[in-house]
């Protein structure tokens, strides 16, 4: 009897251990898994030097991906930095623009925190890189799909 009992034990104590071993392997965020989503962005065919990029799901359950946009490279994010995006349709958003920060950086270096007319200026007289219609999921005529596999998606803005 006492044979049984370990035995009965021991598998118990196996199955808890492999069943707790899968879980671990698994992603906690409760999220659908995640693919790879890299690519270039273009406008005018020259690389965009800098911005963010946005996949919009097309879908109300769905979850929004984005990522900084670097000499033309981005990659998405979801939840985790680079963990990609969930597979779907997507509306997608481009935004660049370039401004002027030194006012901004001389505020900082001096150790103060009060810089909203700074800040203020600066966006105002910011650079605008690429079309505002790319900024908005409505207007940006561009739609893209994820894939259940590593996804190489390049967005080129003609106009």
């Amino acid at each position: 009897m006492t044979a049984l009992r370990d035995l009965r034990f021991r598998t118990a104590f196996l199955a808890s251990m492999v069943i707790l071993a899968c879980l671990g392997c698994g992603d906690d965020t409760g999220l659908a898994k995640r693919y790879p989503v890299s690519g270039m962005v273009t406008y005018k065919g020259e690389p965009v030097k800098n911005g963010t990029i946005n996949f919009v799901p097309t879908t109300a359950d769905g979850r929004p991906a984005a990522g900084q946009i670097e000499n033309g490279n981005y990659s998405l994010t979801t939840l985790a930095p680079n963990d990609g995006a969930i597979p779907g349709k997507y509306k997608v958003t481009v935004m660049s623009t370039e401004a002027d920060t030194t006012e901004l950086q001389a505020i900082a270096k001096g150790g103060q925190f009060h810089h909203d007319k700074a800040f203020a200026k600066a966006n105002k007289t910011a650079k605008v890189l690429v079309p505002s219609k790319y900024n908005l999921p409505d207007t940006s005529g561009l739609e893209q799909e994820v894939k259940d596999q590593s996804n190489k998606i390049d967005i080129p803005l003609p106009d």
